[in-house]
């Protein structure tokens, strides 16, 4: 027995890539720095409690930190907690507030704005504290 039917032609796949939108960039940045931030505090506990196992090695390695290097690092945190914190209480918004998804887009410009005019005077203090030896 033979079939008069015939295939459908293949549809070509289209590939969604979602690029450039100001949300995704949040988004990509909101998983970033929460990573990043986990991973700072799992290094800080860890030199932490080398002052109850060994407290003439956590004072060496107090001393490490205390370079401009270490000083950028800092300031690299610093910006990511903020951001990390402004956004997550934008994400709330977005997910607890009836017209959150309505503003969403105006919600990440005054995070933004308000990180930037917090980060001002926070990289002021860190560069004070790397330049003047404290």
């Amino acid at each position: 027995m033979s079939s008069t039917t015939e295939a459908a032609p293949a549809q070509e796949r289209t590939r969604s890539l979602y690029r450039g939108d100001p949300g995704m960039w949040s988004w990509v940045l909101h998983r970033i720095t929460g990573v990043a931030t986990f991973f700072f505090l799992f290094v800080h506990v860890l030199d932490t409690a080398l002052v109850r196992v060994n407290p003439d090695t956590y004072d060496r390695v107090i001393e490490t930190y205390k370079n401009p290097v270490v000083g950028l690092m800092e300031l690299a945190l610093v910006a990511m907690v903020l951001y990390h914190a402004l956004n997550g209480l934008r994400v709330m918004l977005v997910d607890f507030w009836s017209k959150g998804p309505q503003y969403q887009r105006v919600m990440l410009w005054v995070i933004l704005a308000i990180w930037f005019v917090v980060m001002i005077p926070g990289a002021g203090r860190i560069f004070y504290n790397m330049f003047a030896g404290h």
